[in-house]
């Protein structure tokens, strides 16, 4: 019986190599563009359940706000210093900063002195650059339009139309400071926040804390002596008020809802207060936190 032949395998060409190179690359491709589709996919997912989360968390941080309004209308006498009330809502603790205005320094009748004492303690300015920011300031609120009426200031905002302040100036200032008041531009100490009292106090952080403590500790007839006597109205009550409900967030964050209301018989929709400004802001988890989770 005659032997068989075989022939042999022919040799791979190089055509047949870059079509594997080629296939190669297809399936590296295809496997990139599945891995980002599923990151998409899941970083997308993640974006509409923390806008979930943050729209639920402002609805109870209103509802908080509301519940702490209906008890303040309730009430015969406007509050006149800053206090703390804990609502809850759904099952929710929600803490509410309650702040009458005056509370804070008034830009548009604050004296001279006052803002120069701002712009040294709480800007950090020396003492000449703050007289000549006070100046400045009180001149951009006293220039007259066309009809010969002061301009004032509308809104906080409005400072960084005075020469000498810029953005990095105006965002440590705005936390301490109103336009929306028409009273002597004296500040009720009760009512004000720490950093004013350490404005009010020259400097002293401790007169400060003094104060701030017995105000938490719900003490009446507290000593202000620490505080220039001539900056101060004392327990002066306000009808105008800042509330700021803190509501907790899942991943350890926290909404901060803001409302700038005035009490008044004359509200919209019938009820007796009037909202003329909203805000929303958010304390972030502290950075070793953030890079635990």
């Amino acid at each position: 019986m005659p032997a068989v032949q075989t022939k042999p395998s022919p040799a791979p060409t190089a055509q047949s190599g870059m079509v594997l190179i080629a296939v190669l690359w297809i399936v590296a491709a295809l496997s990139i563009i599945v891995t980002g589709l599923t990151r998409s996919v899941r970083q997308e997912a993640r974006l509409l359940a923390q806008s979930r989360a943050s729209v639920v968390a402002q609805a109870q941080g209103d509802a908080a706000l509301q519940l702490v309004l209906q008890d303040l209308a309730a009430r015969p006498a406007a509050p006149n210093r800053l206090s703390y009330v804990d609502a809850t809502y759904r099952d929710v603790p929600v803490r509410v900063e309650v702040m009458p205005l005056n509370g804070l320094i008034d830009i548009n009748n604050a004296p001279e002195a006052l803002l120069t004492r701002l712009y040294t303690i709480a800007a950090g300015l020396p003492p000449a650059a703050a007289q000549a920011l006070a100046q400045a300031t009180v001149q951009a609120r006293e220039r007259k339009d066309a009809k010969g009426v002061a301009e004032r200031f509308e809104a906080v905002e409005d400072l960084l139309r005075v020469p000498g302040i810029g953005y990095p100036l105006y965002a440590r200032l705005a936390p301490l400071v109103t336009a929306d008041l028409r009273g002597a531009g004296k500040v009720n100490p009760m009512a004000a926040p720490p950093e004013v009292l350490v404005v009010l106090a020259a400097g002293r952080a401790d007169v400060a804390a003094r104060i701030a403590d017995a105000r938490l500790a719900g003490q009446d007839g507290i000593d202000s002596t620490g505080l220039d006597a001539a900056l101060i109205d004392n327990n002066t009550s306000g009808r105008r008020l800042r509330l700021r409900a803190r509501v907790p967030l899942d991943s350890g964050a926290f909404l901060y809802v803001t409302r700038y209301v005035e009490l008044t018989s004359r509200g919209r929709n019938g009820l007796p207060w009037y909202t003329y400004h909203t805000e929303l802001s958010y304390e972030p988890l502290p950075s070793t936190q953030s890079t635990q989770r």
